[in-house]
């Protein structure tokens, strides 16, 4: 298929009688066959590079668009005029006219940006090469109108705005585009880290810097933080405090959207103008209206209750921390930690493997105790099952939250145990993961015996774990 690929450029870039329109649009194919044969085969194929580095002297580009190991930054710092071409290339301009020429200069470009992100290549990475990816991508982000960092951070706003020389039939449909290329080139960025020198790249203060936290860092700092120390190990805690700060954000707003017990009318409400009921004090004074002076003449104000009753209660978090669960363990330890915070709620937090390791005393500070966690080994419940049960003291008021994938060393065991918990009028959550996708894996033979048990395992998306322990909590 390639030789015939190979040919078909050649041919199209050298047929004779062509129109001139036809002379352009094969010319733009030539650029894309090229930029597709070098994303799926490393491997150089001479004719599609002949054939493109025709095209490119032709449009007057320098060559070292076609340079695999050429950064975008390199070549605008020899180019600078391209910069202004870059921005906002693949952003649809409406009312720019179709030429035919500018199309075929932009995808010279747009080949360029997009294979210098997308062609990432295997084997071990350098923190330099990936700080050139880094840079890289910022340019594919600021050629989709966004600012460099926005669409890898889950924010795409920022756009510089449809400036770019991409004419009509040059550029995708952004709005389908944008939500889609985000997560991959976090995916992409994730994958060069697992493959990079690790300790390298923390050991340097300003590639450190340039990381975006992410789920698979955090999880190959934790893996990796008995190994560190010195400006490794404090950039490494940097890196994890700020991604949990991220992460605690969306979920503490997830939290607070709902009060916890409910209204407690035995107590008069405060009497401040942020309790004031306008409503029902328009409705109740409503007699007292003169039609003459067309006023409202209020006799009394009426305030809303916020007073709640509420009854002590625990809340038990159980979150296997082997190494299939680190996203669970993050999630929880943070969501941990938001409910600490509510009132009369005391919470109690256990990590375990093959051991448990009771967490609770760092369990308001979800830094400190991500970095107690020990991450990987096998799996035994039973361990933690002896640190949960001397904590159900009052079982209408405890809610025991378990976190895990439950392929158990001792199934049954553990099983019996959860079932004792539940019988005693405590309330149990099976959850299978806490992630924010909602993805997670089940052993089927748990999974049923909750189900017949009345305590069928939670879907995995966390906002589900939150809005369970708010009714409970209610």
């Amino acid at each position: 298929m390639t030789d015939h690929i190979d040919r078909t450029a050649v041919t199209t870039v050298a047929a004779a009688g062509e129109s001139a329109a036809d002379r352009q649009a094969n010319r733009r194919q030539v650029l894309y066959w090229r930029m597709l044969a070098r994303l799926f085969d490393p491997e150089e194929q001479p004719a599609l590079e002949t054939a493109s580095l025709e095209v490119v002297e032709h449009l007057g580009l320098p060559a070292a668009l076609l340079d695999p190991g050429a950064s975008i930054d390199a070549v605008v710092q020899r180019h600078p005029q391209l910069a202004a071409e870059l921005d906002a290339l693949m952003v649809p301009d409406p009312d720019a006219p179709r030429d035919r020429d500018t199309e075929v200069r932009s995808a010279a470009l747009v080949s360029k940006v997009l294979l210098n992100a997308f062609a990432t290549g295997a084997g071990e990475v350098t923190a330099g090469q990936l700080a050139r990816w880094q840079s890289d991508a910022g340019w594919l982000e600021r050629a989709l109108g966004c600012q460099p960092g926005h669409l890898r951070s889950g924010r795409p706003g920022g756009g510089v705005g449809p400036t770019g020389t991409g004419g009509p039939g040059a550029s995708p449909n952004l709005d389908v585009l944008i939500p889609q290329i985000g997560p991959e080139l976090a995916s992409i960025e994730a994958d060069l880290v697992r493959r990079m020198r690790l300790r390298e790249l923390l050991a340097d203060n300003g590639l450190a810097a340039q990381i975006t936290p992410s789920m698979s860092l955090i999880e190959q700092l934790l893996r990796d933080k008995g190994n560190l120390d010195g400006v490794a190990l404090a950039n490494a805690k940097r890196l994890i405090r700020r991604f949990v700060d991220e992460v605690a954000k969306v979920l503490r707003t997830q939290v607070e959207k709902a009060g916890v017990g409910e209204l407690d009318r035995s107590v008069p409400p405060k009497r401040t103008f942020r309790n004031l009921d306008l409503q029902r004090t328009v409705w109740k004074n409503l007699p007292n209206w003169d039609p003459d002076s067309e006023r409202l003449y209020v006799d009394q104000l009426f305030y809303r209750h916020t007073a709640r009753r509420t009854l002590p209660q625990d809340l038990i978090v159980v979150v296997d921390q082997s190494g299939s669960m680190v996203d669970s363990m993050v999630n929880c330890t943070i969501l941990a930690s938001i409910f600490t915070g509510l009132p009369r709620v005391r919470v109690h937090l256990v990590a375990y493997d093959t051991q448990a390791l009771d967490l609770t005393p760092w369990v308001h500070d979800p830094f400190e105790t991500l970095l107690r966690t020990k991450l990987g080994g096998g799996t035994d419940g039973t361990v933690a099952m002896n640190l949960v049960q001397p904590r159900v003291s009052d079982p209408r008021n405890t809610v025991v939250v378990w976190i895990s994938d439950f392929y158990e060393s001792r199934c049954e065991q553990l099983f019996q145990s959860m079932a004792a918990i539940h019988r005693s009028g405590a309330r149990f959550i099976p959850v299978g993961s806490v992630t924010s996708a909602g993805r997670g894996s089940v052993n089927p033979w748990f999974r049923e015996r909750f189900k017949d048990l009345g305590t069928p395992v939670l879907s995995g998306h966390i906002r589900k774990l939150i809005a369970e322990l708010k009714n409970f909590l209610a």
